[in-house]
């Protein structure tokens, strides 16, 4: 069976690099012929990475059927490859909670709470004395700075920082801040792009108390470049929510204010009361440090749908 290192629907920086670096990975230290795969075409800044870093985008796989499979930054089934039971399961490699993927056999699994799946492959590349090549650290180095909003999540932890460091040093980067910046002009740049592709940028669906609640997160330098577009972005969670959600919640972030605008579509705001302690009056609320979708938002809204 072909084997593919996949990242989580609707591809991030993270995922794509965890997938092209764990691929090359388990090619020079155990011989395999892994090949990294997206479910999706990737976002603008992870373009902007593999252009910078001359790395060839990964082919689009969506059906893991009679196929070997390593998952990276997630092991969430509804967030992985379609019919995941019909393909074979053999590692996965993450910086989330467990999800619900189970396999009939055992694998090698790598789960550590630091703020990016690339720190863990960093890691993995530590532990195994395989040599990081200058397109990888490059990749890994802006994924980290893209997962951790430059260190500016709560997330992000010593060994995220130690990770960026030595990686830059590999990938020749100076000013690691000027990289991180340069990024996220690139991920704020939302002129042209239809609403649906911006809600679907960086979106993942959950299971809450056996309701589908989607939560997606657009991450710009100043907030005032999503008003033009902002009644557009809520009317297409509205038809994102008529696809069979309960919820659909799309964190618009400011990374330069430390927060997040939440733009809120539910049969019923007041999970949003309960998750948050901020009264509901309209389509939004303003949640002060927010960054983190992972740290700062799933868990309070698992906790107020359980």
């Amino acid at each position: 069976m072909a084997l593919y290192v996949v990242g989580h629907k609707n591809p991030d920086t993270d995922s794509v690099a965890a997938a092209i670096a764990v691929a090359d990975l388990m090619n020079k230290a155990k011989g395999l012929d892994a090949k990294p795969a997206t479910q999706g075409a990737i976002p603008p800044e992870s373009a902007f990475v593999l252009e910078k870093f001359g790395v060839a985008a990964p082919e689009i796989v969506t059906d893991a059927t009679d196929k070997q499979i390593i998952l990276v930054d997630h092991s969430d089934l509804a967030q992985s490859l379609d019919n995941l039971a019909k393909g074979e399961v053999i590692g996965i490699y993450d910086h989330h909670k467990l999800g619900d993927v189970t396999t009939p056999n055992p694998l090698d699994i790598l789960v550590k709470p630091v703020g990016c799946s690339c720190t863990v492959v960093k890691m993995m590349y530590d532990c195994a004395k395989v040599e990081i090549s200058k397109p990888m650290a490059g990749i890994m180095l802006c994924a980290i700075l893209s997962d951790t909003v430059m260190f500016k999540s709560p997330t992000c932890t010593a060994d995220d920082k130690a990770a960026v460091e030595a990686l830059a040093k590999i990938a020749g980067v100076a000013d690691v801040m000027g990289l991180g910046v340069e990024m996220f002009k690139v991920k704020s740049a939302v002129g042209g792009t239809p609403a649906r592709d911006l809600v679907f940028r960086d979106y993942k669906d959950f299971d809450m108390g056996g309701k589908k609640i989607g939560i997606g997160q657009l991450e710009v330098v100043d907030l005032s470049i999503l008003e033009p577009i902002k009644a557009d972005l809520l009317a297409e969670c509205k038809k994102v929510k008529a696809e069979g959600r309960h919820s659909v919640f799309l964190l618009l972030t400011d990374i330069m204010k430390e927060g997040s605008e939440m733009l809120i579509v539910s049969d019923d705001p007041s999970y949003v009361e309960k998750a948050f302690g901020v009264k509901v009056t309209g389509d939004s609320v303003w949640l002060d440090g927010v960054l983190s979708r992972k740290k700062q938002v799933v868990p309070p809204f698992e906790k107020a749908f359980a």
